[in-house]
């Protein structure tokens, strides 16, 4: 059996290492992306700001050696699901099943004003940039917005407000700083009360305006200003915004988006087309756009795979379960415990935060890097606690 896995995010990276694990080379895996190698979402923030340089927190794809597993380094150029088929720069590429595992792409460049009067920190670059711009902020309103819904890891736009609180205050600038976190969730984390709840008690200590239900629309620059979907507006001294989310062209061409994502089955992400799934951003499978659902659901995928190879009847099914750590700032770390269920609404629990989960998440994208890159190393997180 030769499986397709179209991206290596957490997706692509739990798969490939589940079906190497089990199957070895009983199973050819052709993994395949555009990058130099992965970086975790949490990372950035410790880019962001300072805690570790660019190039500490990318995790090169050359160590992807695993048994019955390649790896490519080049841009799909097209999909054809009917063939599980993809056209590349390396070349045409077929295979007996064909998983997307391409997330979503960011467009900054879609919410006007956002480039020339703003800064994103969700890519590697824009969080360098703003490493550097936050180094010599003097003073000002900060707004903290989000441009699209849905949109990668809800929490850390609280995230980043709570941590601006912490730098300003040690460069003893916080008294000349207002900082306003603008969403588009009535909520800061809408499944779990208890911990939106924590986090506004947090923001009113810090002194964090909190503004639900808004969407940014775009960015004036003279006067400086968010303009919001309903029309009103904030002036800003700077900005940090959540760029637009959308699927990869590649994906939007190829027949299997619907209504802008890949639509699956809940139980077994399934795609429409035979012998074709789709696990994590890039789906519209009802769970947030997070690296750790793909993770569940590439190790659902992994698991029916193996249980086809064997010729079992039964396999397990995606239960929506995912762990979602949350910094606080002042090396504190919460633990959001979420379940998704289809036709039931969200449930999750908050653990922390506190010192000691703030641990457990550095441990946690030190397994990751050891399982899917096959060594025990730094998983590029901060000194003190991880982002």
């Amino acid at each position: 059996m030769r499986v397709l896995v179209l991206g290596a995010g957490f997706g692509g990276l739990e798969l490939t290492a589940a079906l190497a694990e089990q199957l070895g080379d009983e199973v050819e895996v052709v993994l395949i992306d555009q990058a130099e190698g992965f970086t975790f979402g949490f990372s950035k923030l410790d880019v962001m700001f300072g805690r570790r340089r660019a190039d500490e927190v990318v995790h090169p794809y050359r160590d992807v050696v695993k048994p019955g597993v390649r790896f490519v380094r080049s841009t799909i150029r097209a999909i054809d699901p009917s063939a599980r088929a993809v056209e590349t720069d390396e070349g045409r590429f077929d295979g007996d099943v064909m998983v997307v595992a391409l997330g979503a792409d960011l467009e900054p460049g879609a919410t006007p004003g956002l480039v020339e009067f703003g800064q994103e920190f969700y890519t590697p670059e824009g969080a360098a940039r703003l490493r550097d711009v936050l180094a010599t902020f003097a003073g000002g309103h900060v707004v903290v917005g989000v441009t699209s819904s849905p949109f990668k890891c809800p929490p850390a736009p609280s995230e980043a407000a709570l941590l601006l609180h912490d730098l300003f205050t040690t460069r003893g600038i916080r008294a000349k700083c207002s900082i306003s976190l603008v969403m588009p969730l009535p909520s800061p984390v809408p499944p779990s009360p208890q911990a939106s709840a924590v986090l506004l008690e947090a923001f009113s200590e810090r002194g964090i305006e909190w503004h639900p239900n808004r969407i940014v629309e775009r960015l004036e620059g003279s006067p400086a200003a968010a303009v919001f979907s309903d029309g009103t507006s904030m002036p800003f001294d700077l900005f940090l915004g959540v760029p637009r989310h959308r699927v990869p062209h590649v994906v939007a061409t190829s027949g299997l988006s619907v209504d802008g994502w890949i639509p699956v089955d809940p139980a077994t992400l399934r795609t429409a087309y035979d012998d074709v799934y789709a696990v994590g951003d890039v789906t519209s499978v009802g769970t947030p756009k997070a690296g750790v659902f793909a993770e569940g659901q590439a190790a659902v995928v992994a698991a029916q795979l193996v249980a086809r190879h064997r010729g079992d009847a039964t396999s397990p099914t995606y239960a929506g379960r995912g762990v979602c750590y949350l910094e606080f700032g002042r090396d504190q770390v919460g633990k959001v415990d979420v379940t998704f269920q289809s036709g039931r609404p969200p449930v999750g629990a908050l653990e922390g935060p506190s010192e000691a989960i703030a641990r457990e998440k550095e441990r946690f994208g030190a397994t990751r890097v050891e399982r899917w890159f096959g060594r025990a190393r730094d998983a590029g997180v901060g000194e003190a606690s991880p982002a």
